[in-house]
Order: structure tokens, then sequence, then C-alpha cells
């Protein structure tokens, strides 16, 4: 390696990432942690994927329970990314929530969520890499997302927004494949 760590993530931090707040309840005690390597995976199986690291209690707890929910944050929503991002023991302490159809956390206000079982588990060097099968999803909250870039939280300006030439060829795909398949 020709890098240092912070060189590392400086050029990592050139890649805008939506921002996440993956959830469970271990045994009656809500839990979550914010989380920006948050991905879709497979359209066919539905599966999602997201990075914690090793050492998480909140992975921990999360591995424990095998289900798990992942809330997409609005841009009004940094006081909660902060907390959750913290080492505060109660995360929800103040934070409206209510259960997904498997139980983990939907924090209020959030832009969508993602309902999950875990699938299978990799080793990602200091992280792993965690694969759920999607079970449902909640209502599209039509705000816009925070977002994460250059180590601080940003936004979009629909203005500037264009379709992605290759979004025909996605929304044709789609509607090729049936979507009662999926759960």
């Amino acid at each position: 390696m020709t890098f240092d760590p912070r060189t590392f993530r400086t050029v990592l931090g050139q890649f805008c990432t939506g921002i996440t707040i993956v959830t469970t309840v271990d045994e009656d005690t809500p839990v979550g942690f914010a989380c920006q390597s948050f991905a879709a995976l497979s359209l066919d199986p539905p599966l999602v994927l997201f990075c914690p690291t090793k050492n998480s209690r909140s992975w921990a707890a999360i591995e424990r329970s095998g289900r798990f929910a992942v809330n997409v944050l609005g841009e009004d929503q940094q006081d909660t990314c902060a907390r959750f991002g913290s080492r505060e023991p109660d995360k929800f302490a103040g934070v409206g929530w209510s259960p997904s159809p498997l139980g983990s956390p939907i924090l209020d206000g959030s832009l969508a969520h993602v309902d999950c079982t875990t699938e299978t588990v990799h080793d990602g060097g200091d992280h792993v890499i965690v694969v759920g099968r999607v079970h449902s999803l909640g209502e599209i909250n039509g705000e816009r997302p925070l977002l994460f870039y250059r180590g601080q939280y940003t936004g979009i300006e629909p203005d500037k927004t264009v379709p992605a030439p290759w979004r025909d060829d996605l929304e044709a795909f789609l509607t090729a494949t049936s979507s009662d398949t999926w759960l």
C-alpha cells in the first residue's frame, strides 16, 4: 500500500452517498446505526446490501435477530443521522418510530424504508458485507434525500437533475418483470 488511510478516505469522499439508518430490535430493545454503505443489489430476487464494521454493537444485534430495516433519511434529518452515528447508548431517545411488518424500527420522517431478513454475510476486511432479502417496502416520502459528500451533509438541487439516458431501459425491464414474483 503506497497511501495512508486518510488519503484513502479523502479520495473515497469524492463519491456522494445517501444516508440510511439500519435498525432492528434486540431483546425488545430497538437498536440502529447510521450507514452510508447501503446499495441495491438485485431486482430478482430483491436483495440489498450494507457494510457495518465488524465490531459494531448494532451489527451484533442485527446478526442475532436475523432481520433489519433500512431507513432512507431526508435532508431535514441531519440531527437523526448525527444521533445514530454517535456512541449514544440510547439512540432512540426522542426519536419516533413504528415497527415494520418484520418488527424492525421504521423511523418517523424517513423518505422510504426496506424491510429485510439477513440472506448472507461475507468478509469485507474490517467490515462485513451483509446481503438482505427484501420482504416489504414502505411508502415513499416525496422529500429530498440527505446526502454525504467530502465529509459534510449536502443536498440536491431539483432544477439541476436530469433523467439518466438508460432509465427507459430500466423501466422496460421493470414492466416485463412481474412484481408478484418478488415476495
